[in-house]
């Protein structure tokens, strides 16, 4: 290849990240707003539940690698500034919240973490090291910086870590095993199977409704759902509703609706993260199971095959026919 050539594969390729690097900033900043839409105000500071562009941002680095890294820190870059003006003090937040997405990609890629989420040690693996260890970096950081800098008293740190953490966890709990699964969403051709999708689908948003506006204590309802459609649909039915039940018990802890209502902020913030991380924990690990144990069985099946056929065919070898269906003579009988 010629030195234009190579020139014009190196643009290309230049121009390409750049493109990356900006479709992550947007993904990450528009997730951002989505997730400010349900806010709380903890200690004095805001935070969310909820924070999608966390698992936006493990999502992208396990697609694209490091090179999008500096999209995550345009995200956040512009995050702050949807909420409050940009001073120099926040350059540490937007290095905490880059670092935890990227320390998350680094240990999954480093223990062998595959994206199709088909072991159960992929599940265990996200859950550890890409949510629960590696999103104390971000929420360290960033309760740090707002009691140095003032903006919050060190009395109430615990409270604003707490949060910031289990938001970022959830993130990555609840966003980025259903981006992993997308990839792989086929229409089906079995009625029967898209009819019983719908009513899963149905069936979760009506009881889930249910469980967080009643004043009963209901919130255990969603989990024969989760089950449900981990054990039928693996990932690509657990995620969705995992996150629908989600978004559905922040909007009724936010309204103090419910069995939320008559509480603490920080009594509903303990329930409500207690409820998203088990049905995040459930939707995920059951999913990667079964999907574990088809894909076992199917080898063993496919081995069989195989064996059923070499069989066949040294029969076949060891005693060829006539053509008319009669054994091989023995060498006896001439």
């Amino acid at each position: 290849m010629s030195d234009a050539g190579v020139r014009t594969t190196e643009w290309r390729r230049v121009l390409l990240d750049l493109l990356l690097i900006v479709v992550v900033a947007v993904a990450y900043h528009g997730s951002g707003w989505i997730g400010l839409l349900q806010r709380v105000v903890v200690e004095g500071a805001q935070v969310t539940p909820l924070w999608p562009p966390t698992g936006i941002a493990l999502a992208c680095l396990l697609w694209g690698g490091l090179r999008v890294w500096p999209g995550i820190a345009l995200g956040t870059y512009l995050a702050i500034e949807q909420l409050s003006s940009f001073d120099p003090e926040d350059l540490a937040i937007v290095a905490g919240n880059t670092l935890a997405p990227v320390c998350a990609f680094l240990l999954l890629r480093r223990t062998g973490f595959r994206t199709e989420l088909d072991r159960l040690r992929d599940g265990l693996l996200l859950v550890f090291l890409g949510g629960l260890l590696p999103m104390l970096i971000s929420a360290t950081i960033g309760t740090a910086t707002l009691v140095l800098t003032g903006d919050m008293p060190s009395s109430e740190a615990w409270g604003v870590w707490a949060a910031w953490w289990a938001g970022d966890t959830m993130g990555v709990l609840l966003v980025t095993p259903l981006l992993l699964v997308l990839p792989t969403v086929r229409l089906t051709r079995d009625p029967y199977r898209a009819v019983e999708a719908v009513a899963l689908g149905a069936t979760a948003v009506v009881v889930t409704l249910a469980a967080t506006r009643s004043s009963l204590s209901l919130l255990f309802l969603v989990f024969p759902l989760i089950i449900w459609a981990a054990v039928r649909f693996q990932l690509l039915g657990s995620a969705p509703c995992a996150l629908a039940v989600s978004v559905l018990s922040i909007s009724a802890a936010i309204d103090r609706a419910g069995p939320f209502a008559d509480h603490t902020l920080l009594e509903i913030m303990v329930n409500l993260q207690a409820l998203n991380g088990a049905a995040a924990l459930t939707g995920l690990l059951l999913s990667a199971l079964v999907t574990e144990q088809n894909n076992i069985r199917l080898q063993i099946e496919q081995a069989c095959e195989d064996l059923v056929e070499v069989v066949a065919h040294l029969t076949a070898g060891g005693r060829p026919d006539h053509g008319d269906g009669r054994p091989p003579a023995r060498p006896d009988q001439g």
